[in-house]
């Protein structure tokens, strides 16, 4: 009776998080795809001309050419200049660089359609306001600058002669999330793979297959199929383990799955995938799964059961010699430098990176915090600003559900404390935990000194969340490195505490004494004293520097030295590690060696 009622109340929770999903189509590395990527046409309008013409009668969505030579037409995309797609386009052209406002992407192409067929043009990103039309039609509109969308083009779409043309506008807004003020580049621009999605009339649109929490030999979830007929036989398979399952949707094409599976765990000394197929009478879904569970105890976080320490980096999604990441190579170079450092895990800040970054953390075996961009001062008071960072969450979560890397959801960071900030913050974390309970919640937030010599971690936020995150810069913007010598943490919480941040600056190359700040040997210094505060905290479960690598910030002005790059990195954005990164990794090889 016991096991009836667990399986209930899972169905339950599930039929709940199923009805808060997106409508994206998941997975689209297991679908027949056609790549849009290469060169488009690009316009760009920096007084946004382009939703009509000087008549006012059209628009550059219409991609109007003369008719005679008398015709007035006053753009171009033939004549235009051309940009990469995915791609920003501040790093394609140098009068780019600083650029934020609207510019327009056209691609042509042709298209030969299977018969009863559905077809979707599908966006990676496209930071921040994306409008999207196909043949001189409106097919939608998008909000966030690093989550997917998509779009059926089924009816618009044509064998010959197609022109996809797509607004995208960069411009910071203060209702936007992000607000007004980061401290990163603002990229515009189709920054990541854009494609056709071929599907047949009903087909699997998102499932949802992990272990039921606290379980670890229980597979649990959903699957959602899309189309005219909605009452289909789903079969789960996982070969290498023998294993079949049926089950049937409902009427609103939804089937719960759950059944025994005693699998190998997912952990990052074994990154264990398995191939699993979803199918229907018309779909055959194909995905690499790892299972693992992720809970926490007291100040412990348990992975698989046992407690684990998170050895940890920042990572911005940056390129070095470039601008943003985008490709599985980008991911490799730097997802590959974390584990040379001797990292168990990564903190993807401030939102969601591309999905190479998340496939390869699987295949690598290290452990992810994923973020929103709710970053600072954001409108707490205001509907739309909360609405939209729902919608960002979901699609983040939608998109990455099925990846057994990811183990935190971040909701913010550094945000200030607040009546209305705690309830906005609690919406996108009664919202994650409605779309995913096997995973744990958490925020990189502040602390507050008590006396000369003690930080407190007692942010009321911590109540709501299940993994406590602290950021905190004493040696850098707080005193000089030594000070960390004299420093005890308190928290009011018996909960894990990660440090999310804590770095200090330095210009590769640049040397000089360990008090000369933009050194190597400063910055060396400020995590020689860190660590050492850092060990003496019991009720720390993990170590987050910031960061991996320079990465380029608006913020950062001082000539010479700065040049609009964050220089926190432990390594250079030319690839060049400064004297920080050896020190770190020495701690990490101690805490993985168990000493």
């Amino acid at each position: 009776m016991k096991n009836v009622l667990i399986i209930l109340c899972l169905l339950i929770v599930a039929g709940i998080a199923r009805a808060q999903q997106t409508n994206l189509i998941t997975n689209v590395d297991g679908r027949k795809t056609i790549s849009l990527n290469g060169e488009w046409k690009v316009i760009v309008d920096p007084y946004e001309l382009g939703s009509r013409d000087a008549s006012g009668r059209t628009g550059f969505f219409k991609d109007k050419k003369p008719q005679t030579r008398s015709d007035l037409v006053e753009y171009s995309f033939d004549a235009a200049p051309s940009l990469n797609v995915p791609g920003d386009w501040n790093t394609q052209k140098e009068s780019l660089m600083f650029y934020e406002g609207a510019v327009w992407y056209r691609k042509t192409f042709d298209y030969q359609r299977k018969q009863n067929s559905r077809v979707f043009v599908y966006f990676g990103a496209a930071n921040y306001l994306a409008e999207v039309y196909l043949n001189g039609e409106k097919i939608g509109r998008h909000e966030g600058g690093f989550t997917p969308f998509d779009f059926e083009v089924t009816n618009q779409i044509r064998e010959k002669d197609n022109y996809l043309i797509v607004k995208v506008d960069n411009k910071r807004r203060r209702e936007g999330v992000p607000e007004l003020m980061t401290d990163w580049w603002n990229y515009g621009g189709l920054t990541r793979d854009v494609m056709l999605i071929e599907e047949p009339e009903t087909f699997v649109q998102d499932y949802f297959i992990q272990l039921r929490k606290g379980a670890p030999h229980q597979l649990a979830g959903w699957v959602k199929v899309n189309g005219k007929r909605l009452l289909e036989t789903v079969t789960i398979q996982i070969p290498e383990a023998r294993i079949s399952k049926t089950f049937t949707t409902d009427d609103n094409g939804y089937a719960e799955i759950g059944f025994e599976a005693a699998l190998t765990l997912w952990s990052p000394e074994n990154p264990k995938l398995y191939d699993v197929l979803i199918q229907t009478e018309m779909d055959t879904i194909r995905d690499q799964i790892g299972l693992r569970t992720i809970e926490t105890r007291g100040p412990d976080i348990l992975l698989n059961g046992k407690p684990v320490f998170l050895r940890g980096i920042c990572i911005h999604e940056e390129a070095p010699f470039r601008g943003r990441a985008f490709s599985r190579e980008d991911a490799r170079t730097l997802l590959g430098w974390a584990k040379e450092l001797g990292c168990n895990f990564v903190r993807l800040a401030h939102y969601p990176h591309n999905e190479n970054m998340i496939r390869e953390a699987d295949r690598l075996g290290l452990m992810v915090w994923s973020e929103v961009p709710v970053y600072w001062g954001i409108q707490w008071e205001n509907q739309a600003t909360l609405d939209n960072a729902l919608n960002q969450l979901r699609e983040e979560i939608t998109r990455d559900q099925n990846r057994a890397a990811i183990v935190l959801w971040s909701v913010a960071n550094e945000t200030p404390q607040g009546d209305q900030r705690v309830k906005f913050l609690r919406r996108l974390i009664d919202e994650a935990r409605r779309m995913d309970p096997t995973r744990l919640l958490t925020a990189a937030m502040l602390h507050h000194a008590d006396g000369e010599t003690t930080r407190v971690i007692d942010d009321p936020l911590g109540q709501y969340l299940d993994v406590l995150g602290c950021n905190e810069y004493i040696g850098w913007y707080d005193g000089l490195p030594e000070k960390a010598d004299r420093m005890q943490w308190t928290t009011t919480y018996q909960k894990p505490v990660i440090m999310s941040e804590f770095g200090a600056e330095a210009l590769s190359g640049n040397h000089g004494d360990e008090l000369t700040r933009w050194t190597e040997e400063f910055q060396e210094s400020f995590y020689r004293h860190q660590l050492g505060m850092l060990k003496r905290i019991s009720f720390l479960r993990g170590t987050c520097p910031w960061l991996l690598m320079d990465f380029r910030s608006p913020r950062r002005l001082l000539p010479g030295v700065q040049d609009y790059y964050n220089r926190k990195g432990l390594i250079s954005n030319r690839g060049e590690k400064k004297k920080a990164f050896y020190l770190m990794q020495d701690f990490y090889r101690e805490k993985r060696e168990g000493r």
